[in-house]
């Protein structure tokens, strides 16, 4: 496919070195770089004949520099999403883990759940409200009626009980 040649493009072709090496130093290897600079000469063949630049090298490097750094915020968006296991590079599963994490992680939860289980229903009632409701000790002491001394007590001793499970929050 033979592209028309623009005042850009031709400007492109002639800096062609240097808008490679901008590419280079940004993305780290000259492959990529390759990829990068000839994506925008393709962009600004394509895309900007109608424009007309005042400085169309400074266009150019502006253009490499900003196609080199969305490719390198491509590859950490991506790399956030794989996997390395001993069959291969697999894509993470929905919900952003591995299997064996989030089993890990329901078995921790499972755990607290039971220990709030076994705490009397008003020391868990006041920590559900401090910690999931994000009441204050004095919104929760008017709520069930008692002083803010005595839900500090039930606060204190809610995360003495949890703090048993700290142990399984460390592989977390």
């Amino acid at each position: 496919m033979d592209l028309p040649e623009t005042a850009l493009g031709q400007v492109f072709v002639a800096h062609r070195a240097q808008l490679r090496c901008i590419a280079q130093k940004i993305v780290g290897t000259s492959e990529i770089a390759d990829e990068v600079t000839q994506d925008a000469y393709l962009k600004l063949v394509k895309g900007a004949c109608a424009r007309d630049v005042c400085k169309p090298y400074t266009y150019c490097c502006q253009v490499v520099r900003n196609l080199a750094l969305d490719h390198c915020r491509r590859q950490r968006v991506e790399s956030d999403y794989r996997v390395y296991t001993v069959d291969g590079e697999l894509p993470q599963v929905a919900g952003g883990c591995i299997p064996e994490r989030h089993l890990h992680e329901r078995q921790v939860l499972d755990a607290i759940d039971e220990v709030l289980r076994s705490l009397p229903p008003r020391t868990r009632h006041a920590f559900e409200l401090y910690r999931l409701g994000g009441l204050t000790q004095r919104q929760i002491a008017q709520e069930l009626g008692c002083s803010a001394t005595l839900v500090n007590f039930m606060l204190r001793d809610a995360t003495q009980a949890i703090a048993s499970c700290r142990d399984l929050l460390e592989g977390v």
